[in-house]
């Protein structure tokens, strides 16, 4: 398995080969992406999305999405806004190796957090996570505007 960075440090698609190939395993996370997947990955690369993959020869096995963003209540964060290792590799150490590698690029950008949301529904992932160290720091809430 290797890691590929699809985005470069400015949001530019430094990979579209791999990030047509990212599709698939994204929409097992996300299925109401629009049609239109590679437009919308360039507007949420251009407001600071990046995308990391994890690959086996010309197999995704694994997407993330991410950004680095200063708030006031955590200072300087890395924010996972997707991982997801495809349903046919699980427990099998895609989901580690995405981590401690996103954990690495925020290391070295100077971040104090590293967090991510998950639905509620999602227990198998929640195991992971505790797993991996992390705990519930806060509640999501959310209100549809449309």
């Amino acid at each position: 398995m290797r890691l590929v960075e699809v985005t470069d440090a400015a949001g530019n698609v430094a990979e579209p080969g791999w990030l047509i190939k990212a599709e698939p395993v994204h929409r097992q996370l996300r299925p109401a992406l629009p049609a239109g997947y590679a437009a919308k990955m360039q507007r949420v690369f251009s407001g600071g999305g990046r995308m990391c993959i994890a690959v086996e020869g010309d197999d995704v096995l694994g997407v993330s999405v991410y950004r680095i963003h200063e708030n006031t209540a955590e200072g300087l964060k890395m924010y996972v806004d997707d991982l997801v290792t495809d349903e046919t590799r699980r427990s099998r150490g895609v989901g580690k190796a995405l981590m401690d590698h996103l954990q690495g690029i925020a290391r070295k950008a100077g971040c104090e957090q590293f967090t991510l949301d998950s639905g509620t529904h999602r227990q198998q992932a929640h195991k992971f996570y505790f797993r991996e160290g992390m705990v519930i720091a806060s509640f999501n809430f959310k209100k549809p505007l449309k």
